[in-house]
């Protein structure tokens, strides 16, 4: 896929967002979580991140109940987005919306030790 494909693909993940992502990036954009800024929808080699932030190289993904039964294809994702230098954490959208604090507390946590 070219750079204009990538972007217009990109563009539309974030007009089409999920509720779960619709949340976490609520609690993010705008440097809203410690000031550490998020980007989402984020091309890395052959994939879309849901959310990255660049100074402490994390990406976060939110996995939905179709991820149950693809353990082994997000094995494979996160394999390859860590090979360009990424942690990834990954939450269930059921953990978002039951515990967004705890889950909002976990990815802070994630951010300082990557930082420090």
């Amino acid at each position: 896929m070219d750079r204009k494909t990538k972007t217009a693909f990109a563009r539309r993940l974030r007009r089409h967002d999920t509720k779960a992502e619709a949340l976490f990036w609520h609690e993010v954009r705008g440097r809203n979580l410690a000031g550490y800024k998020f980007r989402r929808q984020v091309s890395i080699g052959n994939y879309f991140a849901d959310f990255v932030c660049e100074s402490a190289k994390l990406i976060v993904e939110l996995d939905g109940d179709q991820h149950a039964e693809m353990l082994e294809q997000d094995a494979a994702r996160t394999e390859e987005l860590e090979s360009y230098g990424y942690r990834v954490t990954r939450f269930w959208n059921g953990d978002l919306f039951e515990n967004l604090d705890g889950v909002m507390n976990d990815v802070l946590r994630e951010l300082e030790l990557a930082t420090s």
